[in-house]
């Protein structure tokens, strides 16, 4: 298009919106100020000037682009609808939640139905969320079935979504969401010592006089972090995140501490671990002394040989 026509196209425009506005305005006039519009129209009749259009744009008075395009014809007013894609929920409301029994769900989601329920229940004050007008909010059952699916099986976000019937950033969501809500609302009720007593007789029917627990390093596969990602290859050659763990006589976690480098020794990790701390100030264990030979030993925990680093 040439500039000449570009240039009487938009003075077209300008001249059409204008025309439209004051048609509009002359429209609504009447009703808000009676007296306005008589001098306006007298004063239109007199001259041939162009009307001063004063509308408030402030105020939010003057009519939208899309009311204008309306007036003018060119589009049609239509009410907004919200879209989703076509999904199904039959699987898990239908064939999970009313077939499966407790094999099934400790093979897939490593935990029997009742413990899942109980689980829910600690959960809701945290994963409960309300229903919106565009659509329903994911139940906690199904928000906390998701997340284990997806810890529990090597599948993806994608292949996750399909079978529950959601979005892969719904997936992703609520794996986020349920570790957020198990660190705030669970770990600190399950992961605990305990009964002292009965950890120390279960170890001595062992054969370990006086034992606490047991502790032990384990490395968590991750993905290639974006900064220092040599740190994270762990002795084995992959990258990793290192979990301690102390555990009682029948393999419970007492005591965790999860956040360091594949790379670090599992010597570093307990040397700085809270529970270290805890142990040097004698504040862990109670003190609590038997004899051996001729020591005095206080409770202590087993610990396999340092590894090779």
């Amino acid at each position: 298009m040439e500039p000449a026509q570009i240039t009487a196209a938009i003075m077209s425009t300008m001249n059409t919106t204008r025309i439209v506005l004051e048609y509009m305005q002359s429209q609504d006039m009447p009703r808000r100020n009676p007296d306005q519009a008589r001098r306006r129209l007298q004063r239109s009749e007199e001259s041939d000037e162009e009307i001063d259009m004063d509308i408030d744009l402030s105020q939010g008075t003057g009519p939208s682009n899309v009311e204008i395009m309306v007036s003018l014809r060119q589009v049609h007013a239509v009410e907004r609808r919200f879209w989703a894609r076509e999904t199904s929920t039959d699987w898990w409301d239908r064939i999970v939640l009313q077939v499966w029994d407790d094999s099934q769900w400790l093979r897939n989601f490593c935990m029997r139905k009742a413990t899942f329920m109980e689980l829910c229940d600690l959960l809701s004050a945290a994963l409960k969320c309300q229903d919106t007008k565009m659509r329903a909010a994911l139940t906690v059952q199904k928000r906390v079935a998701i997340a284990l699916w997806k810890l529990a099986t090597p599948d993806s976000y994608r292949s996750v979504g399909n079978q529950f019937g959601v979005g892969k950033s719904t997936v992703g969501a609520a794996v986020i969401q349920f570790a957020r809500a198990m660190k705030d609302l669970v770990i600190s009720r399950v992961v605990t010592l305990g009964n002292v007593q009965s950890i120390v007789y279960g170890f001595a029917a062992m054969g370990f006089p006086n034992c606490g627990g047991a502790i032990d390093g384990t490395h968590i596969p991750i993905l290639s972090p974006e900064h220092q990602a040599t740190d994270y290859v762990n002795r084995k050659g992959y990258f990793s995140m290192l979990l301690q763990a102390l555990v009682d006589h029948k393999g419970r976690f007492t005591n965790i501490s999860v956040g360091w480098p594949g790379k670090v020794h599992d010597a570093r990790v307990f040397r700085n671990s809270g529970l270290f701390r805890k142990l040097e100030e004698g504040t862990f264990f109670p003190d609590q002394k038997v004899t051996v030979g001729d020591v005095d030993m206080p409770i202590v925990i087993l610990g396999g040989p340092r590894p090779t680093p």
